[in-house]
């Protein structure tokens, strides 16, 4: 692979989220450290519903682990300080439900930072056109009504159900801080250490992966085949021993 630190001197590279990379069409992470963990996370989680004997699990599960570890051990700066202030916000929002009367499960809770997760939408252009709806207006959820003309009774008690809905979602939801950036040293040490280009490109293989692990595990690939392929199929793949030239 190029040496990354090399093309990064020359584009002088920051780490503002959005700014060109040097790659035409690839621009800066904007948390490549979540990202990346996600992923990897998600992943492994596929590959461990494929059995064990298979090749590809192996393969794949050692590679992600390894990069996983990699990426797990770079703690940006004012990381310390910023997971205490998470595990304060979290506990701060029990205390409040207590307060209340209400006990909500560890299970039941979802931390957001409020943004977008780069694993999960990725850096691509898409046309609006083709994308479900999410429920969503900018940063702000709605829940979709009733299509047609309903009585105006009808209208309120729906009201007041989706308002009851949102205040339900709002008590188990507690919004964090966004995890503080890589500095520029620890993205260039993570860059050689995994030594696959960009860290944004990383990303790339690793959205890549993650998507073709789900395929494979909705595909059963391990299964047999409803039809059994004819004998000798494949043994044209096979390596044939060296012909001695004539003499």
């Amino acid at each position: 692979m190029r040496p990354t630190p090399r093309l990064r001197a020359a584009i002088q590279r920051t780490l503002e989220p959005g700014n060109p990379t040097g790659l035409t069409g690839l621009t800066t992470a904007k948390a490549p450290r979540s990202t990346l963990i996600h992923l990897y996370s998600s992943t492994l989680h596929h590959l461990s519903q494929i059995p064990p004997s298979s090749i590809y699990r192996q393969s794949t599960e050692a590679l992600t682990k390894s990069r996983l570890s990699i990426i797990e051990a770079a703690k940006p700066p004012g990381f310390a300080a910023w997971q205490e202030k998470v595990s304060w916000q979290i506990h701060n929002h029990q205390n409040e439900a207590k307060a209340r009367g209400e006990i909500i499960p560890e299970s039941e809770l979802k931390v957001e930072t409020g943004e977008f997760v780069q694993a999960q939408y990725g850096e691509d252009e898409v046309d609006e056109r083709d994308v479900e709806w999410d429920g969503r207006v900018g940063d702000k959820e709605v829940v979709s009504r009733t299509e047609g003309p309903q009585s105006e009774q009808f209208r309120a008690i729906e009201d007041a159900n989706i308002e009851k809905q949102l205040e339900e979602k709002a008590k188990r939801t507690v919004i964090i801080d966004p995890e503080p950036g890589y500095a520029m040293e620890q993205v260039a040490e993570i860059e050689s250490k995994i030594g696959a280009g960009l860290i944004e490109e990383v990303i790339q293989v690793a959205q890549g992966e993650n998507l073709l692990a789900e395929v494979m595990v909705k595909n059963k690939v391990w299964e047999d085949l409803c039809e059994q392929s004819p004998e000798g199929q494949w043994s044209y793949f096979e390596r044939q021993p060296a012909q001695k030239p004539p003499t």
